[in-house]
């Protein structure tokens, strides 16, 4: 079922007289909208305003400049909170201003996959992957990977946390949770 742009996922299970609605993680992903990140390259169009139309890259500090609204902090926030963050600005120049943004280029949702794997680097994440959709990205494991014994480093802040990564488990059913969701900035090391 599509509303706006949002697409949601449901399961419907009936048994008997009664209906039981089972929300699949895609949607709770899906509901939360894009988060913008450096990188990302965004069109915005202001409606019947030509000089106002511009291809902005949201810089490395999470920010981007556009005409009559100056600079706008992008970190964190979703394309529909930009554009009511560029119209509202706006409003002080162009009574009732349509804004559209969109997402030309994600380029900003990026994880690393280093290691024994066979095609080692950065890969885009569109919208998400989880550690063995990654390493499926990254060619395969090489022969010579510890295959028990992958870890994922994620920073939070000036932190690092590292999450251990059974590879032979997952592949027989088990551990299943620990085939997490990776998140832009995530490292998948393949020992």
């Amino acid at each position: 079922m599509l509303l706006g742009r949002i697409f949601l996922v449901v399961r419907v299970l009936v048994s008997s007289a009664a209906c039981f609605f089972f929300v699949t993680p895609a949607h709770a992903q899906a509901t939360a909208g894009y988060t913008v990140k450096p990188g990302d390259t965004l069109e915005i169009s202001v409606w019947k305003e030509p000089d106002l139309q511009r291809t902005v890259l949201v810089r490395p500090d999470g920010a981007f400049s556009f005409p009559l609204v100056g600079e706008v902090d992008a970190r964190g926030k979703t394309v529909s909170e930009l554009n009511k963050t560029v119209s509202d600005r706006l409003t002080k120049f162009i009574s009732d201003a349509v804004v559209t943004i969109s997402v030309q280029e994600i380029k900003g949702n990026k994880i690393f996959v280093l290691g024994q794997v066979n095609k080692p680097g950065e890969f885009i994440v569109n919208p998400s992957v989880n550690i063995m959709q990654a390493l499926s990205m990254a060619g395969g494991m090489t022969p010579f990977a510890a295959t028990n014994d992958i870890i994922v480093l994620r920073g939070q802040g000036t932190q690092q946390k590292a999450m251990a990564f059974r590879y032979n488990d997952v592949v027989r059913g088990r551990s299943l949770d620990t085939n997490i969701e990776l998140l832009s900035g995530d490292i998948v090391v393949v020992p």
